[in-house]
Order: structure tokens, then sequence, then C-alpha cells
């Protein structure tokens, strides 16, 4: 559970808690089963008062936000003392990606929120809309990369970091959709990648 997440919780009581959890529950089952639920449709189902349900999502932004983060609090919580840069990056990868393809509908559906958040920008339908900032990939992958700082030059490195942060996520659809991979070819094939970054920025750090 994230820090946010974390702290608002503790301001609730066990019967607000217990509901909170309902509904997160049942929204990443609904995700997870291709159906993007509304807060009015999750109360309904849950069983749970739309006002309620409301006070805890306002926005669907606010619903989708902390079912994707539930379902990534695993990865946020990964840890290894592994230092060999190679090996630790593959122990991530395999860790994450299992995790990320076991909650595929929620990174679908966090993916439809950004797209709709990017239009209604560009047609200004919604201005004061709060946007969302994945500062959580930005930690893991830093953390994830530590290890590897000191032997690359400070703009080397952040373009490993820039580079990484590409193949963490989002891109899982893509190699399902466009070319139909399975999951274990998908992780290796991305372990693939992050080591090809990571051999090329060693090499050109020694030349």
């Amino acid at each position: 559970m994230n820090k946010s997440e974390t702290s608002s919780l503790n301001n609730f009581t066990s019967l607000k808690k217990k509901n909170y959890e309902r509904l997160i529950e049942i929204a990443l089952d609904s995700l997870e089963n291709g159906i993007e639920p509304t807060i009015t449709e999750l109360a309904d189902k849950s069983g749970i008062s739309r006002s309620t349900a409301y006070r805890y999502f306002p926005t669907q932004n606010d619903l989708i936000s902390a079912v994707v983060n539930r379902s990534l609090d695993p990865i946020l919580q990964w840890h290894t003392d592994e230092q060999n840069i190679n090996q630790r990056v593959n122990e991530f990868i395999s860790f994450a990606y299992t995790e990320m393809i076991k909650h595929e509908g929620a990174i679908r559906a966090t993916m439809r929120l950004s797209l709709q958040q990017w239009a209604n920008e560009r047609s200004k339908l919604a201005p004061n809309t709060t946007k969302r900032v994945r500062e959580n990939r930005k930690e893991v992958i830093s953390k994830l990369l530590q290890p590897l700082q000191s032997q690359l030059s400070e703009e080397q490195y952040n373009k490993v970091i820039y580079t990484i942060s590409i193949i963490c996520g989002s891109q899982i659809t893509v190699l399902k959709d466009v070319w139909n991979l399975d999951d274990s070819y998908i992780i290796s094939l991305s372990q693939w990648i992050a080591n090809a970054i990571i051999n090329q920025a060693k090499n050109d750090a020694n030349t």
C-alpha cells in the first residue's frame, strides 16, 4: 500500500476501512474482467451507498488511481540485496511484469484515463482537471538502478533511467495487442531490452 493511501486509511474507522477495501476489491475485479465501473455502478454492486462511495472517490480519476496504486503496491515494495545490476534488473522485471500482467485491466484503465485527460486538455473541456503524475515509476526505477549510478556520468545514468522507464508499464499491452506475444516471452524480451540498454551504457562509459 503506497504512502498516500496508507495515510488516508489511517484516518478511517474500522467500518470505513472495510467499505474502502470492498470498493477497491470490486473495482479491481471488474477491471480484470474488462469492465471499468463508474463510481455509481461500483457503489450499487458493493451494496455501499453512493454518497459513501463518492466520499472515497470524488471522481473517476480518483477511483482508477486508487485501484492502480493498490495493484502496483507489491512492485513498490519490491526489494533485493542483489548488487549485480544485470541480475538485479532481471529479478525485478520477472517479478514486476508478473504483477502487471496479473492486473492488466488496471493498467489498461489508467491508459484510457491518461488518453482522456490528454483529449480534455487539448479541447479545453476540463482545464482544471488534476493530471495524473506517475511519480511511483520514477521512484521504483531510480531505486532499481542505484548500483549503476557510480559507474556512469550523470547524463549517461539519466539516459538509462529514461529508456528503462519506456519498457516498464504500458508496453505490455502493445506487445500483446500488436504482436500477440505470450506473457513469458514478454518478460524475457523486456529483460533482454533492459540488459542491452545497461550494457551499452557501460560500454559508452568505458570509451
